[in-house]
């Protein structure tokens, strides 16, 4: 993508708010808000979906999703899907006080690209991976094998995609195309079988197999997706179909996508999904037989999506996630290593300032013993969509 260094040099590190508490019930939370940091902003881009990871030198990345800022031709709104969306990302040295301007990570040949979601494996290679929409002309959708799956007229799916980088970032290979889900009734524009796709965290799991939760379309009329595990045991280099983890009942409206999944002390493996058509309620899913199958999906007890989950060097999981609905911003709870107490453990508000539901995916990496860096997009009265960030500070 295209970038403006003059005025990311003039935004980077903003700080946005004073050291203060978080806002949790009084002794359930024994840290606080440091303070929030602008990552990247510009008036000419829509700047979406960022994830982040902590290099072996010390190095942050984050990676997000960039299109024009539609506003600025005179457009009425910005879409989540755009023929100019690619993927770039932004560094800092300095735990998350300044960011570099940022550099062109990839650009798909056949389209917008989505989400782009990094994980680093203990040897330093860089996963990411991604989807993306293909935008077709009026004379051409008659001809495209059906069905197909259109987000707006002339945009239609072209699914999921990974990247691999053995350099930190600076140079990737593919992309490449992950297995389709067997039950996955659509084509892509190029008349192949719609491969697996998702937004969520990826985990490399203690004996070195890579967990991802990916998502599929069950059915086309009326269309209705669920979420299913691919395996990687080569470091990201092949992917193998392993089970279902969730999906609504044949009679029921619920339906699930963008998902990260985690890995326990113990050794589950669990899901945290995003439900759609049931009232934007968190949702979890658990395998307890190291990826065969898992058991039944249950409803979190509260709203928000999509979710992910960072361990805390006490093996507490650092769960965050974006709340649409008011006030808009983006909250958070701690949970027992084997994240077993979502029901009961506390709601910590991060950011209640939001100018609207266009906002959150939020993505957390630890960047020091006590700190995490919580990143996301946000806006404000006025302000289009950024990358932002919260530091907290977590004994």
């Amino acid at each position: 993508m295209l970038y403006r260094p003059l005025l990311m040099t003039a935004v980077a590190g903003l700080a946005l708010a004073a050291l203060q508490p978080l806002r949790a019930a009084p002794g359930e939370f024994p840290g606080r808000k440091v303070r929030d940091v602008m990552i990247y902003s510009d008036p000419l881009y829509h700047a979406t979906f960022p994830s982040i990871v902590k290099r072996p030198d010390g190095e942050l990345l984050v990676a997000f999703r960039r299109a024009p800022n539609r506003h600025a031709y005179g457009e009425k709104r910005n879409h989540h899907v755009d023929a100019n969306a690619n993927l770039v990302g932004v560094r800092s040295r300095d735990g998350g006080a300044t960011w570099s301007a940022p550099d062109p990570l990839f650009a798909h040949p056949f389209g917008g690209s989505q989400d782009p979601c990094l994980l680093q494996l203990r040897d330093g290679t860089l996963l990411c991976t991604s989807y993306g929409w293909s935008f077709i002309r009026a004379d051409g959708m008659p001809k495209l094998k059906t069905p197909f799956f259109e987000n707006i007229p002339g945009v239609v799916f072209f699914g999921g995609f990974y990247l691999r980088s053995v350099d930190g970032g600076k140079s990737w290979t593919g992309p490449f195309s992950p297995p389709s889900v067997p039950s996955e009734p659509f084509y892509t524009p190029h008349g192949q079988t719609l491969p697996a796709f998702n937004r969520g965290a990826l985990y490399e799991g203690r004996d070195g197999r890579i967990f991802w939760v990916v998502a599929s379309f069950d059915r086309v009329k009326p269309i209705r997706g669920s979420t299913h595990l691919l395996i990687s045991s080569d470091k990201g280099v092949t992917w193998t179909y392993s089970c279902p983890v969730a999906s609504g009942a044949s009679d029921s409206k619920e339906w699930f996508d963008e998902t990260s999944v985690y890995e326990t002390p113990k050794g589950d493996i669990v899901a945290f999904l995003r439900s759609e058509d049931y009232d934007d309620q968190a949702c979890i899913a658990r395998s307890i037989d190291g990826g065969k199958s898992f058991q039944p999906w249950q409803g979190m007890g509260f709203k928000g999506h999509p979710l992910q989950a960072l361990r805390l060097p006490d093996q507490r999981v650092l769960l965050v996630y974006g709340y649409r609905h008011v006030p808009y911003g983006i909250r958070a709870r701690i949970l027992n290593a084997e994240c077993t107490d979502f029901a009961t453990a506390p709601e910590i508000v991060l950011r209640d300032d939001g100018g609207g539901p266009d906002l959150g995916y939020p993505w957390s990496e630890q960047i020091d013993a006590t700190h995490v860096l919580v990143t996301y997009y946000f806006n404000r009265p006025g302000v289009v969509q950024h990358i932002a960030g919260t530091i907290l500070e977590i004994p």
